[in-house]
């Protein structure tokens, strides 16, 4: 654990000492940082959680080569610490099949940041890999101002809140209370084989709500973590995106 807890703060730290730079250079303060998703997913990495193989590149000629390595189809997201909502500047493309694709994608990424965030520092193109469609879950943690740490479980994508199926307790937490969060939503229901359905990795998502605990703990400076959607499978789990402030 100690080991763990030295890569992740200096994960941490160093995101805070290059933002610190940043916000200098730009003569004003910035009280919250959201970590680009690289360093976010490395620091979900140290304890655990995995990860949709991923790289980043600098050009269009870059993207095509790690797509063709990691295998069609993948995905392409921006990477800038100017931007947290990337679906919202058109600075997401998913699905993508083939190179020619790839190619437009690339070029549709960049000119729509662009245009919706001309002030925007690009710092590069996360190629992911896609993974398989399967049920989404949500996976949380903050630090409330009068409760303290707070960690959430519940259905992800789409369903977070359209059905608000959540649960939420005081961290730290043990395992028993990581697998007590999930029984007492409707995701229990899909994870535990609705209508004759595989059985999905239950074990793996506690685990998971525990790593996520242990961060929101053990990491000062982590203010909030949002993993949504998490891809459960009959045998573990993916997080497809990821958002972490820290202060």
């Amino acid at each position: 654990m100690k080991n763990t807890l030295k890569e992740a703060n200096k994960i941490v730290s160093n995101a805070l000492a290059a933002e610190k730079k940043r916000e200098l250079q730009r003569n004003k303060q910035k009280k919250k940082i959201c970590l680009i998703e690289l360093q976010a997913k490395e620091l979900l990495n140290i304890f655990g959680i995995k990860m949709p193989e991923m790289k980043l590149t600098a050009t269009t000629e870059e993207a095509q080569k790690e797509a063709k390595s990691m295998g069609f189809p993948v995905a392409l997201k921006v990477v800038s610490h100017d931007i947290i909502h990337k679906s919202d500047t058109g600075g997401v493309e998913t699905g993508i099949k083939d190179i020619k694709s790839l190619k437009v994608s690339y070029e549709n990424i960049i000119s729509n940041v662009k245009t919706n965030l001309p002030k925007a520092v690009i710092k590069g193109i996360l190629v992911e890999k896609m993974a398989p469609v399967s049920t989404e879950l949500i996976i949380g943690a903050l630090k409330d101002p009068q409760f303290g740490p707070v960690v959430m479980f519940g259905l992800g994508g789409i369903f977070v809140e359209a059905i608000s199926d959540v649960s939420f307790r005081l961290a730290p937490i043990n395992e028993k209370e990581a697998l007590e969060m999930i029984k007492e939503t409707k995701a229990f229901s899909l994870l535990n084989g609705f209508r004759n359905q595989q059985t999905l990795d239950i074990y793996t998502v506690a685990k998971s709500i525990l790593s996520v605990s242990k961060i929101i703990t053990k990491i000062e400076h982590v203010e909030e973590i949002d993993l949504n959607p998490v891809l459960v499978y009959p045998n573990g789990i993916v997080v497809v995106d990821a958002k972490i402030i820290i202060v």
